[in-house]
């Protein structure tokens, strides 16, 4: 060591007084970004996910186990994930060409962003709609611009079509059903965006297994040339811990959002686990008539009670808004979990609530209950 120079480590040095001199500063854009996520509190009713209730179904961990043994980690994994595609690919009546897998839909819906957008270019999306939106749009140095559904939370193919022709996007990205309002997106809105401009239409269809197959837009891709439809294993198929998404759509695309991906971006226990999952696909869906059935009782206990409005959803959760004051406060203070809407544009006293368990269903119940008469009682 020289005379005089200082023993601790270059990275543990700091200015005296001042020790966020030594901090490398954040790209200008993130300065007062919070990190995205919904709140993870330990409370015994948690309904802010969009979860399932119900784990995977019997004998799914131990064939993953047994599979998994085989496995080389000391070796990558299949980078193109071959076997998965092709699993997807079948489950869809595609070509594997056709067929791309990430870490979650929202690590697809990144890619597309990374590949399409950019400086200089722009996506459009609906408002209300998924929150994690406009975070990617901004995690991927792209423009980004909503147009409202109407009163009833829904999209026209009239708005939609001139929507495109405004503001000429280069993505446009759509729920369906949309998140958090639960409506599904008519086929007829799909193809007036597809018309109206040169944008690629990405239809993120996370929650279409819960409502009827007939809802889901992926028998457009052979007609749509420059349309993607993304879907996730973390709703109907029950493992949102897998973090496993996909798209179908053009094999141009497969092709471009290779450009971006990390090397091997997919681990191999991830592929097992979703091929397995495809393998006993009708085991893991099989819960969907119950949620379903949970969700109509829940929307017609609510209807009845004074100052809530429940709006009609196609997916796993349902949109509420009353005229209570810190719903979401009052509801946490009964140990209920949901979803906090209330601050975000055209949703004023709105909360969503994901579909649980029949027991947690009647918890919230009671707890709105409750709330509602503590509301009255001083007024």
């Amino acid at each position: 060591m020289s005379p005089g120079q200082d023993p601790t480590p270059v990275g543990e040095r700091a200015v005296s007084g001042s020790p966020d001199l030594e901090r490398v500063p954040v790209r200008a854009d993130l300065a007062d970004v919070e990190p995205y996520g919904a709140p993870q509190l330990d409370v015994p009713v948690r309904l802010n996910t969009n979860e399932t209730a119900t784990p995977p179904p019997p004998g799914y961990l131990e064939e993953v186990a047994r599979r998994i043994q085989a496995l080389e980690l000391n070796r990558y994994p299949d980078r193109p994930h071959r076997a998965l595609r092709a699993a997807l690919a079948a489950r869809h009546g595609v070509s594997p060409e056709r067929i791309w897998a990430a870490n979650g839909s929202n690590e697809v819906l990144l890619q597309l962003l990374q590949v399409y957008g950019g400086p200089g270019r722009l996506a459009l999306s609906p408002r209300p709609g998924y929150s994690m939106y406009p975070e990617l749009c901004r995690t991927a140095l792209t423009g980004h611009v909503e147009v409202d559904l109407d009163d009833d939370f829904r999209l026209t193919p009239e708005a939609a079509g001139a929507a495109v022709a405004q503001h000429d996007p280069d993505l446009v990205i759509v729920p369906s059903p949309n998140n958090p309002v639960g409506t599904p997106v008519d086929r007829d809105v799909i193809r007036a965006m597809h018309g109206a401009g040169h944008a690629l239409i990405v239809v993120d269809e996370a929650y279409v297994e819960f409502g009827p197959d007939e809802a889901s837009v992926v028998g457009l891709v052979e007609e749509l040339p420059r349309l993607v439809v993304v879907r996730t294993f973390s709703k109907a198929f029950r493992l949102a811990g897998l973090r496993l998404g996909y798209l179908v759509g053009p094999t141009w695309v497969v092709d471009d959002v290779q450009k971006v991906r990390l090397p091997y971006h997919l681990d191999a226990l991830t592929q097992v686990a979703g091929e397995v999952a495809l393998e006993q696909e009708e085991a893991f869906l099989s819960h969907r008539a119950e949620v379903a059935a949970e969700r109509d009782r829940l929307a017609s206990a609510m209807s009845g009670l004074a100052g809530i409005e429940v709006f009609p959803s196609a997916a796993n959760f349902l949109l509420v808004r009353s005229d209570v004051d810190g719903l979401f406060e009052r509801l946490l203070a009964r140990d209920v979990l949901v979803r906090d809407f209330s601050t975000r544009p055209r949703l004023a006293g709105c909360v969503r609530v994901t579909i649980g368990t029949r027991q947690e269903n009647d918890a919230f119940l009671h707890a709105l209950e409750a709330v509602i008469h503590d509301a009255k009682e001083h007024t």
